[in-house]
């Protein structure tokens, strides 16, 4: 401890600080500073865990890194760093996923209390989680830009990370990416689309090529499409995944463009209704791309706007190292998209500008479409480290029991009526509603049981959407019919079986448990034909919330001009693409007030069971989405 602190800090206190054990998960842009900060503050008892590897993109930012320690583990080199400032500090760094079984509700018990730096919802999920079941109090951060947030956690005192409900991502129509794409984030969208197609994990919801099921089209059009398709082959034309026919032709650069440049955008052509009041695409051909560069100020890379024909050059590049890369994971393996890959993000660059060209969209930099890839906002390392500072202030409260004067602060981008730059704001109590920190928790899920399998009800609602890791379903039906288990293998057979063949009706309930997460939820099935636009389900806090909503709905319908009656009706038939995870996100709960803000991450799913390479990987924890 410095001298400085020493004198700020009373010897009560500096006896506390010296001897509570703390926890630091994330060991990125805010974590390097936090851990320098505790380091020099007195703390001398940190564990801290990251799973992440650092990447030369971190280096701007995260000063506890240099360009020797590109590729090693981000928590220890984080350790190693921060020694340097207080040789005492006792650090113990665990280059791992927080979210592995071996860090249960023990672990957690072990610690005075828990400081989150994390990049993605899931992971803070269940840190919230952890830190409930194991009653320890948790600092929660943010920054996105100029914007930063501290806020603490404890409970029942203060609402949990899952009080109040995160903003869905924005989504596309999907016909709208495949056929009919208007802006640059289209294209964008698309790119990272055929990315996945050609090398990463197949999603029929990500498909690229033309859609004939557009709403615009009428049945006679999508028909004579299709005809056109096939016509002078005799037969009908076997259809082929976007993958399987790339592996046929080798991953032939020419091939592959002339398809999806120069054919499909032909096969959009005969689609005639989509162009009566749209500028129609123009095919491109592989051997008369035009070197004619937008004009620019600048002459670096990541700044300029390529011509077509480098685009095509770096798209061929791509596709012969890609294609390298998937090779080496072997018969199953698969590419994971990466914004701070190099070639994976060129292979996105040059297909967004080649299809934005044939559309008559304006094209965007290197450094634009990685922003629009991975939504990022910016990272300011200044603001990690105010941040930074503000975890230690609200945890030094903590630790000398002094919950009451914790507060939410927020670090806002321009002085308030005060002349002040921070605004702290009183902790809100728990949500009485939440189906997390309530004394009960439950809440209703919205879906056509008939459509539902029980593999979609594990992997993306109650997985995906409701935070768990290893959950255990049984029917609360008095016979204790268990259709989910965590136990590997135990109801395999029961994936692919729809919900209503286990007589799950609507008003059924279901009892779930998460032993990781030591978290217990009860969930009502509300049964449906069908959703608005076209979801597949929809979590609700109570069924009193579900029929308001429903019959504000219907009011809605009921007053809507017959224009928009019209364009619900249009938007209801599309199928939506979303746009692929907010890479590098991190956040504190905040509420709806509108003196505060919202910041929210993306999604870190754990290990998949087929083997995928990470292409790069930043794990950053300073950029972030303000809601």
């Amino acid at each position: 401890m410095s001298a400085a602190m020493k004198s700020s800090l009373s010897n009560n206190l500096q006896q506390n600080v010296s001897s509570c054990k703390i926890l630091v998960v994330g060991a990125g842009g805010i974590g390097c500073e936090l851990l320098k900060n505790l380091a020099l503050t007195g703390f001398s008892d940190i564990e801290v865990i990251d799973l992440d590897t650092i990447d030369v993109s971190n280096l701007n930012r995260q000063f506890l890194f240099r360009k020797e320690h590109v590729g090693k583990s981000k928590s220890q080199v984080a350790k190693e760093s921060t020694l340097k400032f207080n040789p005492d500090v006792n650090i113990v760094a665990y280059h791992d996923s927080v979210m592995n079984p071996d860090y249960g509700v023990n672990f957690f018990k072990k610690f005075k209390l828990v400081m989150n730096a994390l990049d993605n919802r899931a992971a803070r999920n269940h840190v919230n989680r952890m830190c409930l079941a194991a009653d320890v109090p948790l600092v929660e951060s943010g920054t996105a830009g100029y914007l930063g947030q501290v806020t603490v956690i404890k409970k029942g005192l203060t609402e949990c990370y899952e009080c109040r409900p995160k903003a869905t991502q924005k989504t596309f129509p999907g016909c709208t990416i495949r056929n009919t794409p208007s802006e640059p984030i289209h294209c964008v969208v698309w790119a990272k689309h055929l990315f996945n197609q050609l090398f990463g994990e197949d999603d029929p919801d990500q498909d690229v090529s033309p859609d004939t099921e557009d709403p615009e089209l009428t049945a006679e059009a999508g028909e004579k499409a299709l005809e056109k398709e096939t016509e002078g082959n005799g037969k009908d034309l076997e259809r082929k995944s976007t993958r399987v026919w790339a592996i046929e032709n080798g991953y032939n650069p020419e091939k592959i463009f002339s398809k999806l440049f120069r054919d499909d955008i032909k096969y959009l052509l005969s689609m005639e209704a989509l162009w009566k009041t749209r500028r129609p695409p123009e095919p491109l051909d592989w051997n008369n791309l035009s070197d004619a560069t937008p004009s620019s100020a600048t002459q670096m890379r990541d700044q300029r706007i390529w011509s077509m024909k480098e685009c095509g050059e770096v798209f061929a590049n791509c596709l012969g190292k890609l294609k390298i890369d998937l090779a080496a994971q072997g018969d199953d393996g698969m590419l994971v998209w990466d914004k701070d890959d190099e070639t994976a993000l060129d292979f996105v660059v040059s297909a967004a500008n080649i299809r934005a060209n044939i559309f008559g969209i304006s094209q965007k930099s290197r450094f634009d479409i990685k922003s629009m890839a991975g939504n990022i906002i910016p990272a300011i390392a200044t603001t990690n480290a105010i941040v930074a500072a503000l975890i230690v202030m609200e945890a030094l409260k903590i630790i000398n029991d002094q919950f009451d004067k914790c507060t939410t602060v927020y670090l806002n981008r321009k002085p308030n009526f005060r002349k002040k730059l921070l605004d702290a704001g009183r902790l809100d109590p728990p949500n009485p509603k939440c189906y997390v920190c309530s004394a009960k928790p439950e809440v209703t899920v919205v879906l056509n049981t008939q459509k539902i399998t029980i593999k979609f009800l594990e992997e993306k609602i109650l997985k995906g959407d409701l935070g768990m890791v290893a959950p255990d379903v049984e029917i609360d039906n008095g016979m204790g019919t268990i259709i989910i288990s965590s136990e590997e293998g135990e109801t395999e057979e029961n994936n692919e079986k729809l919900l209503s063949s286990f007589g799950i009706i609507n008003g059924s309930r279901l009892k779930c448990d998460d032993f990781l997460q030591n978290y217990n939820l009860n969930i009502t099935i509300a049964h449906v034909e069908k959703l608005e636009d076209e979801k597949e389900f929809m979590v609700v806090g109570d069924m009193a919330e579900l029929q308001a909503k429903l019959e504000e709905n219907s009011k809605k319908k009921e007053e809507g001009t017959g224009a928009a009656l019209e364009k619900s009706k249009e938007e209801e038939e599309d199928d939506l693409e979303i746009i692929d995870d907010i890479e590098a996100m991190e956040t504190g709960p905040t509420d709806t007030s509108p003196k505060k803000r919202k910041a929210d991450e993306l999604d870190c799913t754990p290990t998949a069971k087929k083997q995928k390479k990470s292409v790069g990987g930043d794990g950053d924890a300073d950029i972030v989405e303000i809601l």
